[in-house]
């Protein structure tokens, strides 16, 4: 298959508008006799001048020869798909060797470590938008798969069959949705088909990946668009049924609300704590839950009460797919736990604040801050809590007593 080959004159990617790291990777890769390009993603978003939040590159060199030339700079990880991670200061830009497969088997990819050709690897990409290669050396876009027109159609189709594509990784319906919510684009309609389809596939996934997904959609500012078409699309329903549930009631109302909140935020500086960004999942739900099980009772839960009930709503939110890292989890029990200490049921008049010694206070600071969004009312009370966050009443320090020293 020949590639249709896009000029400087056609697609209009400035080089300095590229990442010079990425830029000097791909350079190395091709002085040592490898061929090497910048691939997906990246390339996607540089065609539709956006800034890329990372660079991923592929190249005819090993993970063995990447390594023996980045040396110091590179890490080899991963078993099922085998790559090179390579340190830039504080940045890491993610090598793979070009892998080949078979495009049409239904089978789930378990390993994918099979080397190939340039054309091979695109072919086992997921989408035509993201298979294009940009070569910085000749300043040219690479498409084997016609994602050029289709981007500027704003048409969003699968490489190859979809039944079979979802078939082989069931991710790649989360990453369908996860682009019509980011850029709007018109879904091909077989891929529709396919999606409704394979839904129950999903479940066949590595919840780490999907985790990681609707994560990165968090910080995306496109979260809201995302998860009311993972909703609507029914993949909620599978992965976190009493969230789903939730969602269509009343008071779930209040998690779109949050979200579009956060994608305001996001759009404007950069994306707020993975923490913060699940308590805007979770709130509105912990919320309707101590209120049933202690307010409409006529009982006030206390701190230690309510930081129990919000680790036991976490954990039945993710069921039974999703699990959450210990840390993540304890971080958005501190969060959440502090919102009932700084906004209590119980209203205590003239009560100065106190700053908990708790490392994770400034997130719950921002949570409210967010909070004050849907209720205005909260906004002297977190203008307090900022204040004594900000300074602190000093203690009064009194000169230790020594006893006196006896001469020798």
């Amino acid at each position: 298959m020949n590639p249709t080959i896009y000029s400087l004159d056609d697609h209009q990617i400035p080089l300095g508008s590229v990442d010079p790291d990425a830029l000097r990777v791909v350079n190395s890769l091709q002085k040592a006799g490898h061929v090497a390009y910048i691939v997906g993603g990246g390339v996607r978003d540089l065609l539709l001048q956006q800034r890329p939040k990372d660079y991923d590159i592929s190249t005819s060199a090993k993970p063995e020869e990447i390594k023996d030339l980045f040396r110091s700079q590179c890490l080899l990880i991963g078993r099922r798909f085998r790559l090179a991670h390579i340190r830039c200061g504080r940045k890491i830009l993610e090598v793979s060797t070009f892998r080949s497969g078979d495009p049409e088997s239904d089978q789930l990819i378990i390993r994918d470590n099979e080397w190939g050709s340039p054309e091979q690897d695109v072919m086992r990409r997921d989408f035509t938008i993201n298979g294009l290669f940009y070569d910085p050396a000749s300043q040219t876009v690479i498409d084997y798969v016609g994602g050029y027109p289709d981007l500027q159609k704003k048409y969003l189709r699968t490489i190859g069959q979809p039944f079979l594509r979802f078939k082989q990784d069931p991710v790649r319906m989360i990453r369908l949705i996860k682009f019509q919510a980011r850029f709007g684009f018109e879904v091909d309609p077989d891929a529709k088909i396919a999606l409704a389809e394979c839904r129950p596939e999903i479940m066949k996934s590595s919840q780490a990946r999907i985790f990681e997904e609707i994560l990165r959609m968090l910080e995306s500012g496109a979260s809201q668009a995302f998860l009311q078409l993972m909703n609507e699309s029914g993949f909620l329903e599978h992965l976190m049924p009493p969230f789903s549930d939730f969602l269509e009631s009343p008071a779930g109302e209040d998690v779109f609300s949050y979200l579009a909140e956060v994608d305001t935020r996001t759009r404007t500086t950069k994306p707020l704590d993975r923490g913060v960004l699940l308590s805007c999942l979770i709130f509105p739900l912990l919320q309707k839950f101590l209120q049933t099980r202690f307010i409409d009772r006529g009982k006030i839960p206390h701190l230690g009460e309510i930081q129990h009930e919000t680790y036991q709503v976490i954990s039945t939110l993710f069921q039974p797919f999703f699990l959450i890292p210990r840390k993540l989890r304890m971080k958005i029990t501190s969060i959440l736990t502090a919102q009932f200490r700084m906004t209590p049921y119980e209203k205590r008049v003239g009560k100065r604040p106190r700053i908990p010694r708790d490392p994770d206070f400034p997130l719950a600071l921002e949570f409210l801050d967010l909070r004050t969004c849907l209720e205005p009312a909260l906004k002297n009370i977190l203008e307090t809590w900022q204040e004594a966050f900000v300074h602190p009443a000093h203690r009064r320090h009194h000169p230790r007593k020594h006893p006196p020293r006896h001469a020798s």
